[in-house]
């Protein structure tokens, strides 16, 4: 679980899911996404909670991006909350390469996140939420990336665990929602980039493990 107090600052660092079309040139703007669907339900639900909320997220990061801009797009902002969504661009970017679904890709990703958490909590910043990457199997393809995303959600997993992070599997959620329903409806013509529906449930998994404390 999350806590949150009044006058917190929570971060969305991340990729394109996170980034959603978000104005860069517009420090305050959330974007059309899961950010701006967590941030209205929580100015709703604590209108006296003072919460600060930022989206620093970029279409087309991978880890090693966030890593090059960690200062400025995370540290410097001094989050009370981080959550965080990267890796699904770590695999994207592989597929045709030698490195593909290789063991040394998996550990350079693993390396390189777990930099990143420890640069994290170094600075002070303690209450982190991971959000897992996934992808639903359409178009056909998708099936054949697991090959390279599944080593790197499992490294998430552990590192989540060894650095105290909440977690949401979000893979594992979105496999399940795909069952209910095609995985069209929640990723649309990709099996990444979420659709409204898609976004909603990433913000509903959020929304259930944030809690506000006087």
């Amino acid at each position: 679980m999350s806590h949150l107090h009044k006058n917190d600052t929570i971060l969305f660092l991340g990729d394109s899911i996170t980034d959603c079309d978000r104005d860069r040139l517009n420090p305050k703007d959330l974007g059309k996404g899961f950010p701006a669907l967590v941030t209205a339900q929580l100015a709703a639900k604590y209108p006296d909670a003072e919460l600060s909320f930022i989206n620093r997220g970029i279409g087309g990061n991978k880890i090693c991006d966030i890593l090059n801009r960690i200062e400025e797009d995370c540290i410097d902002l001094k989050p009370d909350l981080l959550i965080f969504l990267i890796g699904i661009n770590d695999t994207w970017h592989n597929v045709g390469t030698s490195s593909f679904g290789t063991a040394e890709a998996a550990a350079e990703f693993a390396a390189d996140y777990r930099q990143f958490l420890q640069q994290v909590t170094d600075s002070g910043i303690d209450r982190i939420l991971l959000l897992e990457p996934f992808v639903l199997p359409y178009p056909a393809d998708r099936s054949h990336w697991r090959k390279d995303l599944d080593p790197k959600i499992h490294s998430i997993r552990e590192l989540a665990a060894e650095f105290g992070c909440d977690y949401i599997p979000l893979d594992g959620i979105f496999a399940e929602q795909a069952i209910k329903k095609q995985p069209t409806y929640y990723t649309g013509e990709d099996g990444v980039h979420p659709t409204l529906a898609g976004h909603g449930v990433i913000a509903r998994e959020i929304l259930q493990r944030i809690h506000y404390s006087r």
